[in-house]
């Protein structure tokens, strides 16, 4: 959700002259968005109203993301992403943001939307199909998940987390080898993530190697975040 300055130089490349002189106060507007949402919301809900058009629509949008009003900005971009006053050019980008703001909704079938339509328009980067998995993930479409994100992972081979995530999203399919190679990589690359150690010892619990569960619970929740540290010391009590 933080590429929307990219708008900036989209309005000035191809949107109508109208639309460009409006870049200052669009640049400004989102400035406000992401330091006070709340008087950037008045503010570009107000100058939407006078005619502000995109780059007001979306202005407002970002105040919501802002705000947590995840619903709200997602409903809003997918509906500005399909305005005939939108440059074709934002499109993609739009139903991009629309589509991770409906994840952070906890709406993955709205994110699945979303996502899809911006592929019909670009042929998307890792961070889309990225998304896209996370979205199937949310819904347990594990196998379009997995497809996601080999995609992602093919256009971006050494990232951990991407590993991480189809790891998990193999687990869940009992696609268990290529599941724990996933996970060896991910360690290989980010030594000691505890995120990836817990989702090993997770795998092999699910294999019955309740040693090497108990090994990677352990060492993950030594070094993981709180909410790690708990998910941690419930498994390992759970394996007592």
């Amino acid at each position: 959700m933080h590429r929307s300055y990219l708008f900036l130089t989209v309005m000035l490349l191809f949107a109508p002259p109208a639309l460009a002189q409006d870049s200052a106060r669009y640049g400004r507007c989102l400035g406000v968005a992401e330091k006070n949402p709340a008087i950037a919301l008045a503010d570009a809900e107000g100058w939407a109203k006078s005619g502000g058009g995109t780059p007001a629509e979306h202005c407002a949008a970002m105040a919501q993301v802002g705000l947590k009003r995840y619903a709200d900005a997602a409903t809003r971009l997918d509906r500005l992403a399909r305005a005939n006053g939108t440059p074709g050019a934002m499109r993609g980008e739009i139903f991009t943001q629309a589509g991770n703001a409906w994840l952070l909704a906890g709406n993955g079938s709205k994110s699945v939307a979303s996502l899809k339509a911006a592929l019909t328009i670009s042929a998307g980067d890792a961070d889309l199909y990225a998304d896209l998995g996370r979205a199937e993930a949310m819904i347990r479409n594990w196998r379009d998940a997995v497809l996601h994100l080999t995609t992602a992972i093919a256009m971006r081979p050494r990232s951990p987390d991407l590993l991480l995530l189809r790891a998990s999203a193999q687990r869940a399919l009992r696609q268990y080898k290529p599941a724990l190679a996933d996970l060896n990589t991910a360690l290989a690359l980010k030594r000691g993530d505890a995120a990836v150690l817990m989702e090993r010892g997770l795998l092999r619990r699910d294999l019955g190697d309740l040693g090497g569960a108990r090994s990677d619970f352990s060492a993950a929740q030594k070094t993981g975040s709180p909410a790690i540290r708990a998910e941690a010391g419930a498994a390992l009590e759970a394996l007592n």
